[in-house]
């Protein structure tokens, strides 16, 4: 058996999708915030307009990427629901280009979580 025909240990994974994006959610408590932080994290340029419509353009014109936010639990915790609701619509239409995302928290924030994301997509 060839060392290419080995099949890998179930702890490691080989990818040749995007490598992840990480954003960290601590930092991203308020909308400014949240676009500085992802603005750094993509590396968008110096001209991005800070705001929704900005993003989903980046979005689109970014392709695939893999999106991972860290302590989800506070992303946009210290704004009023609808800006989850509004970052949720961008994401999913960014999917439509190949972004993908994963909301990263400890299991003791998962249900209140899961309880903000469902509210914010009804």
């Amino acid at each position: 058996m060839t060392s290419a025909a080995r099949s890998l240990p179930p702890w490691l994974a080989l990818s040749t999708g995007p490598a992840p994006t990480v954003v960290n959610g601590r930092a991203c408590r308020t909308r400014a915030a949240f676009f500085e932080e992802v603005a750094r994290a993509l590396r968008l340029p110096d001209y991005f307009g800070h705001n929704w419509d900005a993003l989903t353009d980046s979005l689109r014109d970014a392709g695939a990427v893999a999106l991972v936010v860290e302590h989800a639990e506070e992303l946009l915790s210290a704004e009023p629901p609808e800006q989850l609701a509004l970052l949720l619509a961008v994401l999913a239409d960014a999917a439509e280009a190949g972004l993908t995302v994963t909301l990263h928290t400890d299991p003791a924030h998962e249900a209140p979580l899961r309880a903000r994301v469902t509210a914010a997509l009804s």
